[in-house]
């Protein structure tokens, strides 16, 4: 069981930190996210995508993000995480 749940599926692309942010919840914590673009595009993103094409390749490999976002995660660590290639 992953130590957290992602029970809200709003997602929404930053383009001032060319990142999809996402949320995940430890028990009443929100906790926030970040998938990379750079990231994305490891998963299959073309380079010249835009913010429309980096929330559905999220929505491809959701699944893939958020195991990676549950291995990243620290309990009362930080206030937000940011995931990159080396993620995935």
């Amino acid at each position: 069981m992953l130590p957290l749940n992602f029970s809200n599926p709003s997602r929404s692309y930053d383009a001032t930190r060319h990142a999809v942010h996402f949320w995940g919840y430890d028990t009443s914590i929100e906790v926030s996210f970040f998938v990379t673009d750079e990231a994305l595009r490891k998963l299959g993103l073309s380079r010249d995508s835009a913010g429309n094409e980096c929330l559905q390749m999220f929505d491809a490999h959701c699944d893939k993000i958020h195991m990676a976002a549950a291995k990243v995660y620290k309990r009362g660590s930080k206030g937000s995480y940011e995931l990159g290639p080396q993620n995935f």
